[in-house]
C-alpha cells in the first residue's frame, strides 16, 4: 500500500484490550483525545467494575426503575430489539449465565445443571422494562444483570469513528480489540485478517479488503477452556444456557456501522448458515463470512468486499443472498 510511509500508529489497553489507532497523520492529541472518548464510554457501559450506569441498572434489579443517560438507554433498547430475534444468540440479559460459567475470566467451570437452570428464569429480554420519556430501565426480577458486551465495542467504534469525521479526519482506522471500523479508503482499501480458529499465533485463513466499513467477528476460539476433554466457548445459547453447538467455528460480519456487526455477528452464530444467509436477503447492507467446522468458508455475498482465501486446507463457497 503507498500510503504505508505516512500511516501513523497510535496504542492503548482499554476495556480490557489492545486498542489501535491509524491515522495518516502524525497528531498525538487527538489520538489521546480519541482513547480519552473510549475511556468516557467504557466508564457508562462496563459490567466489570463497581460502578457505571449499567451496573446502577443491575443492582436495582427487582426493586425500581434506573434513570440513564440518552446514549446509554438508546444502546439497551437497541440490545433489546436485538435480544427479541427468533433463533440468535443474541441477548442483553445473558448476564447471570455469563458470571455463571466465567469464560474468560478466572474459576471458569462447567457449572452445576441446576445452577444454570435457575439463571435461565433471569434471562429472559422481555422482563428488561424501558421507558422513553424517563430513559430508564428495569429489570423486573432480583438477579438479573443486562450485559452489553456484545455491542459495546461496535457502539464506540462508530463514536469514534463519528468523532474523527469531526475533527476533519478523511482516513483512518480503529481497531476495539477485533472491532475494526474504517474511515475512508488509502489506494487498494483497508485489508483485515480473517484468523485462523485455534491456530497458534497469528495464523490467517484470508484477508478482507474494504473501504469504508467495519469487520467484527464472533467466534468460538476467541474465549474458551476445556474439561473432561469438551472445549466450552464463551457464546452462550440463551435457550439452553450451555454454549451454543452449531456447524460454526465464527462469523464475520462486514457492514457500514460496527454496532450492526457486533448485532449481528451474534445473531447470525446463533442461526446457523442456512437460516442466516436467509435473513440476510433483507439486508442488502450486511454481510457474511461464515468459518464451518468442515473447514468450509463460505460467503453470504461479496459485494462491499473482497476476500483473499490465504489457507489452502479451506475450501471457499461464495453464495447469492
Amino acid at each position: 500500500m503507498s500510503d504505508d510511509a505516512r500511516m501513523y500508529s497510535y496504542s492503548a489497553v482499554l476495556m480490557g484490550s489492545p486498542i489501535l489507532l491509524k491515522l495518516f497523520e502524525h497528531n498525538e492529541p487527538l489520538a489521546s483525545r480519541v482513547f480519552s472518548l473510549i475511556k468516557q464510554y467504557e466508564d457508562l457501559l462496563t459490567v466489570n467494575r463497581a460502578h457505571s450506569q449499567v451496573m446502577d441498572i443491575n443492582q436495582a434489579a427487582g426493586q425500581q426503575p434506573v434513570s440513564v443517560s440518552r446514549p446509554v438507554y438508546e444502546l439497551i433498547k437497541c440490545a433489546k430489539a436485538a435480544s427479541l430475534v427468533a433463533g440468535g444468540a443474541f441477548n442483553l440479559a445473558i448476564g447471570p449465565l455469563v458470571k455463571c460459567w466465567k469464560i474468560g475470566f478466572k474459576g471458569d467451570r462447567v457449572p452445576p445443571a441446576g445452577d444454570i437452570a435457575q439463571r435461565l428464569t433471569l434471562t429472559d429480554p422481555q422482563n428488561v422494562v424501558l421507558n422513553d420519556e424517563q430513559t430508564s430501565v428495569f429489570l423486573t426480577l432480583p438477579g438479573m444483570e443486562i450485559d452489553l458486551g456484545a455491542i459495546a465495542k461496535g457502539y464506540i467504534a462508530d463514536r469514534v469513528r463519528d468523532y474523527l469525521r469531526q475533527q476533519g479526519v478523511t482516513l483512518g482506522l480503529i481497531n476495539l480489540g477485533g472491532n475494526v471500523q474504517t474511515l475512508g479508503s488509502p489506494e487498494g482499501g483497508w485489508s483485515i485478517g480473517l484468523k485462523k480458529p485455534f491456530a497458534p499465533g497469528t495464523a490467517l485463513l484470508g484477508t478482507i479488503e474494504v473501504m469504508g466499513q467495519s469487520v467484527v467477528t464472533s467466534g468460538v476460539y476467541e474465549r474458551y477452556f476445556e474439561q473432561d476433554g469438551r472445549r466450552y466457548h464463551h457464546i452462550l445459547d440463551p435457550r439452553t444456557g450451555y454454549p451454543l453447538d452449531n456447524e460454526l467455528d465464527s462469523v464475520t460480519i462486514i457492514a457500514r456501522q460496527s454496532l450492526d456487526c457486533d448485532i449481528w455477528s451474534t445473531l447470525i452464530y446463533g442461526m446457523g448458515v442456512e437460516k442466516g444467509c436467509a435473513a440476510l436477503r433483507a439486508r442488502s447492507d450486511i454481510e457474511a463470512i461464515f468459518v464451518t467446522k468442515q473447514r468450509e468458508i463460505i460467503l453470504s455475498s461479496a459485494n462491499h468486499y473482497r476476500f483473499t482465501l490465504l489457507d489452502d486446507d479451506y475450501r471457499l463457497i461464495a453464495r447469492t443472498v
